[in-house]
């Protein structure tokens, strides 16, 4: 996309927010994506060095009983330029030991002939009698798949040279550790329509069950184990959110005893996502009806659970919330405490979260102006966390609260305090879910506030 398209997009983006959410909301929402462009301005996707892609291609070459890694893609009149780009992004992957399926629901014959003259037995096309939507011809693609493991790429987008290696890898290196991964995903970032020039790259955390119940965080690139695949498939009537509603389902298993560590994060940008005029990575109110879609899926994964929940949009597309009743701690079982948000301080945002960053404590999200939503819009939604402040938190175990209460009141490091008092709770297979909007009644407050609360 050329920079008028880019102007038309921002606009586009700009003043459906604007209709949404208001003038406020929105003057504050274009300070942060400027903001944000800024500091990312000086983003380069770097492809890996020519002799680190000799030295995979050996590395892979010499392993015992390689696993064969299937990518499919379903097609409907796909630009003749997008998908040539894309089979030349899967031939020039450093693994070997991959096939790709081609599901073909298009009227013309032009993905038949581009897949043909690649001369490529890996290269698998399969023309489907009827458009059956995104997720029946996905799941047509995947019928065709041999792989252990079937990525998902969209037939206008790109992986990277050593995407496929990098997933090998990982799973791999989880095997070694006795863990047989459920699915596999990278970072990714887009790309302009040619496929030159690179931007926002998504650098995602470890997987996180509440982050990925308020938001697709995943998306691309994903790969997942070919049997739960089949068993789960993807499902009409979810179009356009047909991959968030598959990995909802997927990662449901951590809350029936599967390790989180079988839901494997590889950080590196894997993936462009291919950024066009009627692409949802460049105008998300092109595709509304997608965001509709995730949040149908999100509520389904809750009746499933049977939480008593209403799922809520928030001001961005694509980014929602859960909202139990009564509450958390009573839904979820899983959930072992609520953190909030400390009260702001001088128009800056406290989160409370806690992270050691190279072996330092600090404090996520702080400083960030209380009107911004942060990277990815994270500040606001909620997700899981390893530590929080516990004079803004409700938890089960209320005595071992007031004890924490009582040390920071005798003047004990709050921040060592917490550390302690959540890894007590990490240590019993119990979440910490932080929940951005309100306090334990309506807004995070201070210590002092919450003595003789019948509540806690």
């Amino acid at each position: 996309m050329d920079m008028a398209g880019r102007f038309r997009t921002a606009f586009a983006r700009t003043f459906g927010y604007f209709r949404r959410n208001g003038i406020s909301a929105a003057v504050w929402a274009v300070a942060e994506r400027l903001l944000q462009e800024k500091e990312q301005r000086g983003y380069r996707y770097t492809p890996p060095a020519k002799e680190e892609l000799i030295r995979q291609k050996k590395e892979a070459a010499g392993w015992k009983d390689p696993p064969l890694l299937s990518v499919v893609v379903p097609a409907y009149e796909t630009p003749p330029e997008f998908l040539r780009a894309l089979l030349e992004s899967m031939q020039e992957q450093t693994w070997q030991n991959w096939e790709l399926v081609v599901a073909d629901a298009g009227n013309t014959d032009t993905v038949r002939l581009l897949t043909k003259e690649r001369r490529d037995a890996r290269i698998r096309y399969k023309k489907l009698a009827e458009n059956s939507g995104i997720a029946g011809n996905t799941n047509a693609a995947v019928c065709e798949a041999r792989g252990e493991y079937i990525g998902l790429l969209d037939h206008d987008d790109l992986l990277t040279p050593d995407a496929l290696y990098e997933m090998a890898r990982a799973l791999k290196q989880s095997r070694e550790k006795g863990i047989r991964p459920v699915l596999l995903y990278s970072d990714e970032d887009k790309c302009d329509g040619a496929g030159k020039n690179f931007y926002e790259p998504n650098r995602k955390p470890d997987f996180n069950l509440d982050l990925l119940l308020s938001n697709n965080y995943i998306c691309h690139f994903l790969m997942l184990e070919a049997d739960t695949f089949r068993r789960l498939g993807e499902r009409p009537g979810f179009d356009g959110a047909q991959d968030y509603d598959l990995l909802l389902r997927a990662a449901a298993g951590v809350l029936s005893g599967v390790p989180e560590e079988a839901y494997v994060h590889v950080p590196k940008v894997l993936y462009h996502w291919r950024c066009h005029e009627t692409s949802t990575a460049s105008n998300p109110a092109s595709k509304r009806y997608a965001y509709e879609a995730g949040k149908r899926a999100l509520e389904d994964f809750c009746a499933v659970q049977g939480w008593d929940a209403q799922v809520e949009d928030t001001r961005h597309l694509g980014f929602y919330r859960i909202r139990y009743l009564p509450d958390i701690l009573t839904v979820r079982k899983d959930v072992g405490a609520a953190a909030f948000p400390l009260p702001p301080r001088r128009g800056r945002l406290r989160s409370g979260i806690y992270d050691r960053k190279d072996g330092v404590t600090v404090m996520r999200y702080a400083g960030l102006p209380r009107r911004f939503s942060g990277y990815m819009h994270r500040a606001v939604l909620q997700q899981d966390v390893e530590a929080a402040d516990v004079r803004a938190m409700r938890v089960r175990a209320e005595k071992e609260l007031q004890k924490a209460w009582k040390a920071v009141e005798r003047g004990e490091d709050p921040e060592e305090v917490s550390l302690a008092f959540c890894r007590k709770i990490r240590d019993a297979g119990l979440r910490i879910c932080w929940e951005p909007w309100e306090g334990p009644h309506g807004g995070g407050k201070r210590i002092e506030d919450h003595r003789g609360d019948p509540q806690l």
